[in-house]
């Protein structure tokens, strides 16, 4: 028995300024975040008309993707519509009895992997019995099309430098923090070093890198992964640096994340140290990472003896 259907699951974002505050309620349930912060949060939200780009993303994606496979593309997400309940539902509708789930997080970890674990059990069991067997494809963080798409766009970012300082300029790659002692961290911050191993070892000029870190949240006292980019970009500034290219390896598409903890911030006080930098491009769309999912689908499959 094969597949009959993929499904992406993702973790959903705001599509206007009345979206913003739902969303963030349904990204911090149960976490007492202080309404102050939420609001602090939502701001940043409204500077680009309360619209996180993970949707436009992931409809792209789908669009992408159903030329490549030969069932139908299914899209549900954690936070935000189209919620996976009820993508699972309208699949249950629609026939569908077993099907692949792509998530679009390259790693393991609980944040990265095991809570979208959650996500397809819970959507599952608010579908009850007609819902179908949905199997998670694994982590590919090791993956070349996972990579290729990085180095192509790393290479590209550093030929957006001034042309004096690409010969010296070196690599930041970038993914979420996570806290410390949260499960899996350690193995998430082995894949992520991995994987911008694999990209600095491909991209042209025997580059030096780093690996920092983004978009750290909850108490102050909790400890959480680190570097965080913007104190490593200072220290890079005054150790002298000719010039970086930060590479969000830590995601698929350019999240809300990306476009305001990188573009805004990181590029921001990059500008503030008269640091040259540029962002090198998320996989999106890329060929390679589209194949990708036709990959790891039938890698799955064949685990169980089906022929896609």
């Amino acid at each position: 028995m094969g597949y009959d259907a993929v499904v992406v699951l993702s973790f959903g974002g705001p599509e206007g300024p009345d979206d913003v505050m739902p969303f963030l309620a349904n990204v911090t349930r149960g976490r007492d975040v202080p309404a102050s912060r939420l609001a602090e949060v939502a701001a940043r939200y409204q500077q680009f008309g309360g619209v996180s780009p993970i949707n436009a993303a992931n409809r792209a994606l789908v669009a992408a993707l159903a030329p490549t496979l030969d069932v139908p593309v299914y899209w549900g997400n954690r936070n935000w519509h189209p919620f996976l309940a009820d993508t699972v539902a309208q699949m249950a509708d629609d026939g569908v009895r077993r099907a692949a789930c792509f998530v679009t997080s390259a790693y393991s970890g609980y944040s990265a992997c095991d809570q979208y674990l959650e996500d397809i059990a819970a959507a599952r069991a608010t579908v009850g019995p007609r819902a179908p067997v949905i199997d998670k494809l694994r982590p590919f963080s090791d993956h070349r099309g996972f990579i290729e798409p990085f180095v192509e766009s790393a290479t590209a970012a550093l030929g957006r430098l001034p042309a004096e300082d690409r010969g010296r300029a070196r690599l930041v790659f970038s993914a979420h923090s996570i806290p410390v002692a949260q499960p899996g961290a350690e193995g998430y911050v082995r894949e992520v070093e991995a994987a911008s191993r694999r990209v600095a070892g491909q991209v042209p000029g025997d580059r030096a890198y780093t690996v920092a870190w983004q978009s750290r949240s909850g108490p102050p006292h909790v400890p959480w992964v680190e570097p965080d980019i913007l104190p490593h970009l200072a220290a890079l500034s005054e150790a002298g640096a000719a010039g970086v290219v930060i590479v969000p390896i830590g995601f698929v598409a350019d999240h809300f994340e990306v476009v305001w903890d990188l573009d805004v911030e990181a590029l921001g006080e990059a500008r503030v140290l008269g640091l040259p930098a540029a962002r090198a491009a998320t996989p999106g769309t890329h060929p390679a990472f589209v194949a990708m999912v036709g990959d790891l689908v039938r890698e799955r499959e064949g685990a169980f003896g089906a022929t896609f």
